[in-house]
């Protein structure tokens, strides 16, 4: 490396000092939650930590170092604090960035070109944010997450929480595609309003007076400008009829269910309407993807109305909060459309019945706490901020005196029970079941060449819907499924929907999911539709 000093061991020790660690995860990906992570990183200059402090201040600059990752060795890395509230000048547990590609655009270790490592500062049960991305996965476009072992010049640094980054790589991996446009809320509540600007909007989406007015409240992660940011917010607020030409509105109402659910108010849903990103790429639709979980599950505590709640009204948190709010657009806006809302609600009620009030959160928690029990045990940086003690009681308690960040079953299962008793929630939703595709006669020469699809739909159904593609790569096309006798249903009114879908060109595929709404709900079959898809081809069907 040009103008450094740094000493360098030589390779061959880097790589046996880590073979015995690197050979049980070599093959695994670098965000697999059963295994934890080994991070090294080699500064020339002692005074590290005086140097990062000072950059943190300064800009974005960073800190050239070597990193080591489960083995493999890459020079030039760029280090630097993350920017987050929970940063502490001279602080022995501050976050980190890690920018592998900052030398070499094409660096990466297993096509990741950066690392986020979450101190978790204001989670003793060091378990909120992996818990909570992996339950945001199952239905949203969400970081992955796991832990980290971290080393500074050879010494223990901390157990981090490591989190995929949101970037071009993410978009490339969920999106599949490239390029776009992607903006960050994060707020910078410290600092007035330029002139001109609006006041203490955050990042709500409330229409400001120019679209450089949301510089201020939004970070520019892809692309250029901040238009398209101001067309959204206009469309939002000014337009809610038009909405979905500009935004995925299904994947936002996952992300607000998942906010409203799990109590993740250091977020759009709380006071500043942080710590979300939204990308916008060729289908012209903006989604929202979620980011900073480690406040999630009533740690944080403040919806923009009021001081902050107490525990017995976090608990009880209105399931359509800031539905009559006009500062909380994206919400607001949303569910003042009939159908919107019970997508929403129908959301919700998922969330709460797969992964809350069956306490399947708290068994998967137990066991994250297991995994990383023993190397906690080790970490003196965190044992300045939390006791072995307080970790073990963490699920069950509320820890410390002055940020009170309650236990995680202590506001989980009572989350649970309030939700599965609210009148908005307790109520009878549609029902779907036998989903038939009718194959090829027995002994029939007569090809299939339709998918003809049916389904059994109880409950009072007002309208059923159909989405389906001929590929993974297109975009969901949307038909009403109808029990009125003719097509493929062959009985009116007995409770069987059905529809002929033609394959489009030479198409001989379908995937599909089915949506029912009755008076109060929806209900989707699969409910993890926007994973799990019913899936056939005439191949098959003709067999």
């Amino acid at each position: 490396m040009k103008n450094r000093f740094i000493q360098h061991l030589p390779l061959f020790w880097v790589l046996a000092l880590s073979v015995l660690f690197t050979q049980a995860q070599a093959q695994k990906d670098f965000y697999d939650v059963s295994t934890i992570q080994n991070i090294e990183v080699k500064f020339e200059q002692e005074n590290w930590r005086y140097i990062l402090d000072s950059l943190r201040f300064n800009g974005d600059a960073v800190l050239i170092g070597d990193v080591v990752v489960n083995g493999q060795p890459i020079e030039d890395a760029g280090v630097r604090y993350r920017a987050t509230r929970s940063f502490q000048p001279g602080g022995s547990r501050n976050g980190l960035d890690i920018l592998l590609n900052h030398v070499d655009a094409n660096t990466n270790y297993q096509g990741y070109s950066s690392i986020k490592l979450s101190s978790a500062l204001r989670d003793p049960s060091m378990v909120r944010e992996v818990l909570g991305y992996e339950i945001a996965r199952l239905y949203m476009p969400a970081p992955k997450a796991n832990y980290a072992r971290v080393t500074i010049n050879g010494k223990l640094y901390g157990l981090f929480v490591n989190v995929e980054a949101v970037d071009e790589g993410f978009v490339k991996r969920h999106f599949n595609e490239t390029g776009g446009v992607m903006y960050r809320s994060a707020p910078k509540t410290d600092i007035k309003a330029q002139e001109g600007c609006r006041s203490n909007i955050f990042g709500s989406l409330q229409v400001d007076q120019s679209a450089d007015c949301y510089r201020q409240n939004y970070e520019l992660v892809m692309g250029f400008g901040f238009d398209p940011l101001l067309g959204l917010a206009k469309m939002i607020n000014e337009k809610p009829d038009d909405i979905a030409s500009v935004l995925h509105v299904d994947r936002t109402l996952w992300m607000l269910a998942f906010n409203n659910a799990a109590l993740n108010l250091n977020s759009y849903t709380g006071q500043f309407s942080s710590n979300y990103f939204l990308y916008r790429g060729k289908s012209g639709q903006f989604t929202p993807i979620l980011w900073d979980l480690n406040l999630g599950f009533g740690s944080y505590k403040n919806t923009g109305i009021g001081s902050d709640l107490k525990l017995s009204s976090v608990i009880q948190l209105d399931p359509l909060l800031h539905s009559g709010n006009n500062e909380r657009p994206l919400i607001s806006k949303l569910l003042s459309n009939d159908l919107y809302k019970k997508m929403y609600l129908s959301h919700l009620m998922t969330i709460n019945n797969d992964y809350l009030a069956n306490e399947k959160y708290l068994n998967r928690a137990k066991e994250l706490q297991q995994l990383i029990r023993q190397e906690l045990t080790k970490d003196i940086n965190w044992a300045s901020f939390y006791t072995m003690a307080e970790f073990d009681q963490s699920l069950k308690m509320t820890i410390g005196k002055k940020s009170k960040i309650p236990g995680l079953a202590e506001v989980m299962s009572p989350r649970a029970e309030f939700l599965k008793k609210h009148p908005e929630l307790n109520v009878l939703p549609p029902t779907i079941s036998d989903i038939t595709i009718k194959h090829r006669e027995k002994l029939s020469a007569v090809m299939v060449n339709t998918f003809k699809i049916q389904a059994k739909v109880g409950e009072f159904p007002k309208r059923v819907k159909i989405f389906y593609r001929f590929s993974s790569e297109e975009m969901f096309r949307e038909a009403l499924m109808n029990d009125d006798g003719k097509s493929s249903d062959e009985t009116a009114n007995d409770g069987i929907f059905s529809i002929d879908i033609p394959p489009y060109r030479d198409a001989r595929a379908i995937e599909f999911y089915i949506m029912a709404e009755n008076a109060r709900m929806v209900t989707y079959n699969p409910s993890r539709y926007m994973y799990e898809l019913h899936k056939t081809n005439l191949d098959e069907l003709n067999q």
